[in-house]
């Protein structure tokens, strides 16, 4: 894989934390472990917001995964900015997965249950009735306006 085939945006209002290189690294090998060979994801965003609640603050990570055809989104909060981080990196690689394996079993998809393909069959079938019916009349008129 290509380092330009896979962006990651990473935003924090921590000032010049000792862990955020720490939290940006994690982010970034655990989503890029994610996509692996898979050209579904195309990129992510990171971002971790500080929000007063005391004298302990209280994180929100969000995580965008940037992917085809709709984007991942989990957002968690945690006093500690790496469990949140963890929880939300978690809750994205569940929902791509999910998606995969839905994506993986054609047999699942709309359309595709037993009454759908009946009603696909029977539509299929009463339109060659149709077809034939009216080649049928049509040719049989247009022999009897020829006499």
């Amino acid at each position: 894989m290509d380092e330009l085939d896979f962006t990651l945006e990473f935003h924090t209002d921590l000032v010049s934390s000792p862990f955020e290189d720490g939290l940006h690294d994690e982010a970034e090998s655990r989503l890029r472990a994610l996509r692996g060979d898979h050209t579904d994801i195309i990129g992510a965003t990171v971002t971790i917001r500080t929000e007063a609640a005391g004298e302990t603050p209280l994180y929100e990570v969000t995580v965008v995964a940037h992917a085809r055809p709709d984007n991942i989104v989990a957002r968690e909060q945690d006093r500690a900015p790496e469990t949140a981080l963890g929880a939300a990196l978690d809750a994205v690689e569940r929902q791509v997965r999910d998606k995969r394996e839905k994506l993986g079993k054609p047999w699942e998809q709309p359309g595709n249950e037993p009454p759908d393909q009946e009603l696909i069959e029977l539509a299929s079938a009463e339109r060659e009735i149709d077809d034939e019916l009216d080649g049928g009349s049509a040719g049989g008129d247009l022999e009897g306006l020829s006499r």
